[in-house]
């Protein structure tokens, strides 16, 4: 039996973080209840989760407040993400030295280093890029999910492509429901 994958706790952190400035801490709590989630109430992961605990609650969120208002907590998760990332895990120096490069080569050095720890949110998944002829990041999705995840994603690649490689970049997300899981493609617009 093969062990469960397992993503960044920030996944199901920043989400009920989102929840509650959407709705306010009683309501994120009565409806992190009702949807059966309730164990993260006081108890937040501090260390990596199952990947399908992540995609549990995206669900069950999805279900009681619907795929537009579940995609909108899922940016903000995302962008939220981004931040905790840009002040804990992304080295400083290596912030300041992409954010002197052209946009086409940081966006290159960026997602090269960022390709070497994608595991922790691809989880099982897969993460890919191209910059040519247009910058072009995908993560495949193997975990049982709906297409509004890849919400997370897009927030979180928007967040820190505009504070490290242009504060104009725009992505374009094409999120789609394939037989194993959930493509996800973001064209960036640097």
């Amino acid at each position: 039996m093969s062990t469960p994958s397992k993503i960044g706790p920030n996944s199901i952190i920043q989400t009920v973080g989102a929840l509650e400035t959407a709705y306010g801490k009683q309501r994120t709590e009565e409806l992190l209840t009702a949807i059966g989630q309730g164990h993260w109430i006081g108890n937040l992961p501090s260390e990596m989760v199952e990947e399908s605990k992540f995609h549990a609650l995206v669900t069950a969120l999805e279900k009681e407040i619907g795929e537009s208002a579940t995609a909108g907590i899922l940016k903000e998760s995302g962008e939220r993400t981004a931040k905790y990332l840009l002040r804990v895990r992304i080295p400083g120096p290596f912030q300041k030295i992409v954010k002197l490069l052209p946009a086409g080569l940081a966006f290159k050095v960026f997602l090269y280093a960022i390709s070497k720890n994608a595991w922790t949110f691809a989880g099982s998944g897969e993460f890919d890029y191209d910059s040519k002829p247009s910058q072009i990041i995908t993560v495949k999705v193997t975990c049982q999910s709906h297409p509004v995840v890849g919400n997370f994603y897009l927030g979180t690649f928007t967040a820190l492509l505009r504070e490290l490689v242009n504060p104009a970049t725009t992505i374009s997300a094409d999120i789609r429901r394939k037989v194993d899981g959930i493509d996800c493609r973001y064209a960036c617009s640097i």
